[in-house]
């Protein structure tokens, strides 16, 4: 999930953790340990694009990683806090589930998680997007309710579980609604008799009324979308998935960055030539519109073959384009 939201879960965990002992600091440094895992993306200064992008939720986002570093973070606050005279232990747990309900609300998104590394087992719901507004400003109204009311109030504790309470709640019914927008995929499907080999569903940004859907099938990958407000039936765009056009490169070393480069799609993938440069397109996150007569692939990737391996440059995002993106994505949200 996005920043702000993993500070307001963090700031409500710390709070719930130790709040009635130390106020608002809780809230700080339950902030802070919302912060820490997604300090993973620093990476990308320092290794290569598929490097950073395979440990991206990697490390920083496990259970061991909760249990190695909390304790460290502990015993570090604790020399800070001299005067709070809590020992480390109570600041460890307040790190440990600060670290840990980081990975766990990522988990729901369509990124993946590796929360049982050094397992390479992503868990992703596809449930929610990584920014939702539904989530997040209610939580958020009740973390800074309870910010401005005393420590040792019954009243602060109510509000801040209020909005854990709440937010889960709403994660919850985003399953609910997942598995209702997949079922209208699949009843589709089946009544044009297509057969499909899988199917993933996600909801489109910033809400959870409109979805997605990557259908593949044997020789290409059908992409639709559905809101619960349609009254038309569902249609699927059609992509070939092309691979004995794929490129085959002469090093063993770039072979292998395009295999880890498909692991990270996990299989979801296309690739196309463009005026002599190839494209690799992540097909989990689905199309955004360039302009009105035309769309691209959220995360694409610019590849060529070097001296040392493959070579990987993500395409930048025009942030011009979000006037038309958030303008078409109401438009289709209200129905088809």
């Amino acid at each position: 999930m996005d920043s702000l939201t993993q500070i307001v879960l963090g700031a409500a965990v710390g709070e719930a953790v130790l709040g009635r002992k130390i106020g608002n600091k809780a809230m700080l440094y339950g902030a802070i340990a919302g912060t820490i895992p997604d300090l993973d993306v620093l990476a990308r200064n320092f290794v290569d694009t598929i490097t950073a992008t395979e440990a991206h939720r990697g490390f920083s986002h496990s259970i061991l990683f909760c249990v190695l570093v909390a304790p460290i973070f502990g015993w570090l606050v604790n020399k800070i806090e001299v005067k709070k005279k809590l020992g480390w232990k109570p600041w460890a747990w307040l790190f440990f589930w600060g670290f840990f309900t980081h990975p766990l609300l990522d988990c729901f998104t369509t990124w993946g998680t590796q929360l049982f590394w050094p397992f390479d087992w992503r868990i992703a719901f596809n449930s929610i997007f990584v920014i939702d507004p539904l989530y997040t400003i209610p939580f958020m109204v009740c973390v800074i309710w309870a910010m401005f009311l005393k420590r040792t109030s019954s009243k602060r504790r109510k509000i801040n579980w209020a909005g854990i309470m709440i937010s889960s709640t709403y994660l919850a019914l985003t399953v609910v609604l997942k598995l209702v927008a997949t079922q209208k995929f699949k009843d589709r499907l089946d009544s044009q008799n297509i057969e499909y080999k899988e199917i993933s569903t996600r909801p489109a940004a910033f809400n959870t009324i409109l979805w997605n859907s990557n259908v593949e099938t044997a020789n290409s990958y059908l992409l639709g979308d559905y809101s619960f407000f349609d009254t038309q039936p569902i249609k699927f765009d059609d992509y070939p998935k092309n691979r004995r056009a794929e490129p085959v490169y002469e090093s063993a070393q770039a072979r292998e960055d395009l295999e880890r480069l498909k692991d990270i799609a996990q299989g979801w993938y296309l690739m196309e030539n463009k005026d002599g440069q190839w494209y690799f397109y992540d097909l989990r996150f689905g199309l955004r519109p360039v302009n009105e007569e035309e769309e691209a692939f959220v995360f694409a990737y610019i590849v060529e073959e070097g001296k040392d391996g493959l070579i990987v440059n993500e395409t930048e995002k025009n942030l011009e384009d979000a006037g038309l993106i958030f303008s078409q994505l109401w438009q289709r949200t209200q129905g088809n």
